[in-house]
């Protein structure tokens, strides 16, 4: 029985890599001018105690940067806190962490007024790092950033604003913080809540930020553990979504049926409901285990202003992940999401097994899938006999004001059996099934991680 979850496509770099002018097949988009980036765990030693858990090790960002139908550059590099600089034979980074949680952020990667930063939930700080990706260190952004950050930080396309939810486990409520397009915090509101549930991601639309607050909260059964998170599904928990008003900070609660929430799609408002499309589990972190509590599937809530009552829809029952759209449409009506296919861990690979070690070596499928939300079908594009497929990331066509909403890229790392290598895989969201416009081959693999970005130049 294997000792840690991270084997197979899971299994980490052990080095860190600089190649230049990458081989392509296709032709990549002359206007794709900027950084592809995905941050996600990837261990340092599988002897380390955080390898037994898919989300405590140190993150490794990986990126490609584009420009002019080139692919210039290809760099991994781990996220420097004190400890892996240490461990890297490196004098530590200086800045201000919070509650002592230097970590190395492992879940996102995001660019805010022209700096790029590693984020992480539960009251580590971002880690500021280069556009060639090293390590500046943590920001508490001029020290107007009270505790820690998010994972998903979303950004209102409209305003500039981009809005986090962060929450800490020794806290009794949670932070909605905003920083403008400046970079500049400008705002935090308190929101009190029982039991420290742990909240991955959030909602925004126009007027509101959705917050989950679902039956995953704080247990000190799995913190004395030390090798999982501090978390496990609550019964006594009640799940139930709230609307906390951008304008007035006011929060609104509404009753839900028992689910947790990885991941949002998108929220937008219709006359008087909020609708809300995220992956829903049935339940998670049963007993304290990440691959408890069913599969996900892509559903959606409409939160009825008037009745105060939420109802419940099922867009689509395959198992599915990390689910991305046209960001320009972020807390605006849309036609199209983006997601990766899963397989039902608990379910297909091992119904008997007692630990999180017992995962296979990917809970990733080998299929992207594209969701027309209006009219209820759905494509599936597949990468290839025993690939595996990352997050996709939707980048708009030209300047971003094409008609159609589907106008422009999906880039995923996928990897490339054949190769033992990774490719950044280009295809056209209009053709979604049809061959890739380009496919830039890189020199390594990509082990299996969590969330990219595009971050034009």
């Amino acid at each position: 029985m294997s000792t840690t979850p991270f084997t197979g496509g899971f299994a980490p770099a052990t080095e860190e890599i600089t190649a230049f002018d990458l081989e392509v097949t296709g032709r990549i988009p002359a206007e794709l001018n900027g950084r592809y980036l995905r941050n996600g765990p990837n261990p340092i030693g599988l002897d380390d105690p955080a390898a037994a858990h898919m989300l405590l090790p140190e993150g490794m960002v990986h990126g490609i940067r584009l420009r002019d139908g080139r692919a210039e550059w290809y760099r991994n590099r781990w996220v420097r806190s004190a400890s892996v600089a240490e461990r890297l034979g490196e004098e530590p980074r200086s800045g201000p962490v919070h509650a002592g949680l230097d970590l190395a952020p492992n879940t996102y990667v995001i660019g805010v007024a022209g700096r790029t930063f590693a984020t992480q939930e539960g009251g580590a700080r971002p880690y500021e790092l280069t556009y060639e990706l090293d390590t500046i260190g943590p920001c508490d952004f001029g020290g107007k950033l009270p505790g820690g950050y998010t994972g998903h930080a979303h950004l209102d396309p409209v305003t500039g604003e981009l809005h986090a939810m962060a929450y800490f486990f020794g806290w009794d409520h949670h932070q909605h913080i905003v920083i403008d397009a400046k970079g500049e915090v400008t705002q935090v509101t308190k929101i009190p809540v029982p039991d420290a549930p742990m909240m991955h991601d959030f909602a925004l639309t126009e007027r509101y930020v959705v917050i989950y607050d679902l039956p995953v909260t704080f247990s000190m059964e799995q913190a004395e553990k030390g090798t999982t998170l501090p978390v496990a599904w609550n019964e006594d928990h009640a799940p139930r979504l709230g609307l906390l008003s951008r304008a007035t900070g006011e929060v609104r609660w509404f009753e839900v049926a028992p689910c947790w929430v990885f991941h949002t799609l998108n929220a937008y408002e219709e006359g008087d409901e909020v609708v809300v499309d995220a992956v829903r589990y049935p339940r998670r972190f049963v007993d304290g285990r990440l691959d408890l509590g069913g599969a996900p599937t892509l559903d959606r809530w409409r939160i009825d202003l008037r009745t105060g009552t939420v109802t419940e829809t099922r867009l689509d029952d395959r198992p599915q992940e990390f689910p991305r759209m046209d960001e320009r449409r972020t807390g605006r009506p849309y036609r199209y999401g983006y997601t990766v296919a899963t397989f039902d861990v608990e379910e297909r690979f091992y119904p008997g097994a007692t630990d999180l070690e017992d995962m296979p070596d990917s809970a990733f499928d080998n299929t992207l899938i594209k969701h027309d939300l209006t009219t209820g079908t759905r494509e599936t594009r597949r990468m290839g006999r025993d690939a595996y497929a990352g997050e996709p990331v939707f980048v708009p066509a030209g300047d971003g004001s094409g008609a159609a909403e589907d106008d422009g890229y999906v880039l995923a790392y996928v990897n490339n059996p054949g190769r033992g290598a990774a490719d950044l895989v280009i295809l056209s969201a209009q053709d979604f099934t049809g061959e890739p416009v380009a496919t830039v081959h890189l020199p390594v693999r990509v082990p299996l991680g969590f969330h990219a970005s595009w971050i034009a130049d």
